[in-house]
């Protein structure tokens, strides 16, 4: 079974702490060094996330379940432009205290673990991850769950970060995730270990065409991706 695998961790509880703790830890800084380390071009994914989903967030009677929301961006992006019912969740409490503090009086968050979604079977309509799926501690488990929890022909986005195609450019990624972004990271927020964690866990993530392969194993149908920015990060589409 394929997830998250800090060094030295094993088993999906261990797994499940040690990543709470970890994103408990670089909580308090973490939007401003995701903005820093992407030179903001995190917000650019998350806006083109949004518009693959227009066609359920413009439906009043729709549900849509941001998971992993950490502190809430994308949550939010989506709100922002929903008719639909938008909600948040993280298993991650500081994070979400984050996410609260961003979306103002009574934003839509809960804590919960991806894994054992506390929501009724086929009782979403959309379904998204940003930056999150990869640190489940189970990718297969964590699309049958969402899959559970999605109505028949409801839609799943995945934004994650992937292995770019073109092999210069992935070299250049490389030297960046592999050596410029765990010192940049660590310095801002005085968590190394979470800046070397994140750069090779997107070393051990699978390429695009990989984590689609993942999906429609799951059971998903018309499974599709686009790279982003030259493939530095991929956004998965799939219906229920």
């Amino acid at each position: 079974m394929s997830g998250a695998k800090p060094a030295g961790i094993s088993g999906e509880q261990e797994v499940a702490a040690w990543v709470r703790d970890m994103f408990g830890r670089v909580a308090p800084r973490y939007d401003l060094v995701n903005h820093v380390l992407s030179f903001n071009i995190d917000r650019s994914w998350r806006t083109r996330t949004v518009k693959r989903l227009r066609h359920v967030l413009d439906r009043p009677d729709a549900t849509v379940l941001d998971i992993c929301c950490g502190t809430g961006d994308l949550t939010l992006a989506l709100r922002d432009k929903a008719k639909a019912f938008v909600i948040g969740s993280d298993f991650c409490h500081p994070m979400l205290t984050n996410a609260l503090e961003k979306g103002g009086a009574g934003s839509p968050f809960f804590e919960s673990d991806a894994l054992r979604l506390p929501v009724r079977d086929a009782s979403l309509d959309a379904a998204t991850f940003a930056f999150g799926f990869r640190n489940l501690a189970g990718y297969e488990n964590g699309l049958i769950e969402v899959r559970r929890a999605l109505k028949p022909g409801g839609v799943l986005a995945i934004l994650e970060f992937s292995t770019p195609p073109n092999a210069i450019f992935r070299a250049c990624s490389g030297i960046y995730c592999n050596f410029l972004l765990p010192k940049i990271g660590g310095l801002i927020s005085g968590a190394s270990d979470a800046y070397t964690y994140l750069p090779a866990s997107v070393r051990k993530f699978p390429d695009a065409p990989g984590l689609a392969a993942m999906m429609t194993q799951a059971g998903f149908r018309n499974v599709r991706f686009e790279y982003l920015t030259m493939g530095i990060a991929a956004l998965h589409m799939g219906e229920a």
